[in-house]
């Protein structure tokens, strides 16, 4: 739910949320983040290709030739021409951390990103993960695999029934 509400997605009862000095509300959706909620969904009748093609055109910031580099980037080369409906969980889930990262946002969330890949695909997260963060990005994860998160971040943030239960550097 905090993802939700960073991207103004849904409104909160209590405190505020601010990004790059704009508050978020509800009315505001911020601007310049990559998102990937658990369980993320595209155009079942579509290839991989189309879908993301569908997305870039909104902001028109990702060209073809941009998306097809994130797609290799994610191992999905091979499939961009697939139709999603004929894709793994796994390679779903790649779709998804293909379209967090195309347009080259300032800030990336990740809910869950590992749900469902291989090891070899988790390697592939932890490498742009890595690339992203080496660039100056923020980058907000949210796992259950804590080896996971370890490995990747600066700061932990515990919540337990929707508030902050601990903090650790």
């Amino acid at each position: 739910m905090l993802f939700r509400a960073i991207c103004g997605l849904i409104v909160i009862d209590d405190g505020e949320i601010y990004i790059q000095g704009e508050k978020i509300d509800g009315n505001i959706i911020p601007q310049d983040i990559g998102l990937l909620l658990e369980n993320p969904s595209f155009l079942k009748g579509l290839t991989g290709l189309q879908n993301l093609e569908i997305i870039a055109s909104i902001r028109k910031i990702a060209n073809v030739e941009r998306i097809l580099q994130v797609l290799d980037k994610v191992g999905l080369t091979e499939a961009k021409d697939k139709k999603y409906e004929a894709y793994s969980l796994g390679m779903k889930q790649r779709l998804a951390i293909a379209n967090v990262i195309m347009e080259d946002p300032k800030i990336l969330i990740f809910d869950e990103p590992t749900i469902a890949i291989d090891e070899e695909g988790i390697k592939v997260l932890k490498e742009i993960i890595s690339k992203e963060k080496k660039k100056g990005k923020l980058i907000l994860l949210a796992s259950h695999e804590h080896d996971f998160i370890s490995s990747l971040v600066d700061v932990h943030f515990y919540m337990k029934e929707g508030a902050l239960v601990e903090k650790n550097r």
